[in-house]
């Protein structure tokens, strides 16, 4: 699996390559004409819309876009069509320490705990 960082230096052929199926969406978000972050947005197979991918470049954390970003993500994930029933994202301890924080902040609950082994 890529991270965040490597997909958002893909040329724009790899983009093409990448994006094409229907259920997913792709978005850069920008700071002063510079990329800063990047999220997917997936359909799932239950009329609902997980949050796939979600980040900022190292050198944006920390600089308080996350929650620009993530809002952005929401707000997005809302409007596609068919209306979702729901939005929804996986998170794990490897996240960034304030993921989580982020996501509670604006307005997602907790639905699952798992532990791994």
């Amino acid at each position: 699996m890529l991270k965040c960082d490597q997909r958002i230096r893909w040329t724009d052929e790899q983009w093409k390559e990448y994006a094409t199926p229907p259920e997913l969406r792709t978005f850069a978000g920008y700071y002063d004409n510079a990329v800063a972050g990047y999220y997917e947005l997936r359909r799932d197979g239950e009329n609902g819309i997980e949050i796939a991918y979600f980040g900022l470049l190292p050198e944006w954390i920390g600089r308080g876009l996350g929650g620009a970003l993530l809002t952005s993500a929401i707000e997005e994930a809302w409007r596609m069509e068919p209306n979702p029933s729901r939005v929804w994202v996986h998170t794990c301890n490897r996240d960034h320490p304030q993921a989580l924080a982020n996501y509670q902040a604006r307005g997602m609950v907790v639905y699952k705990i798992e532990e791994e082994p």
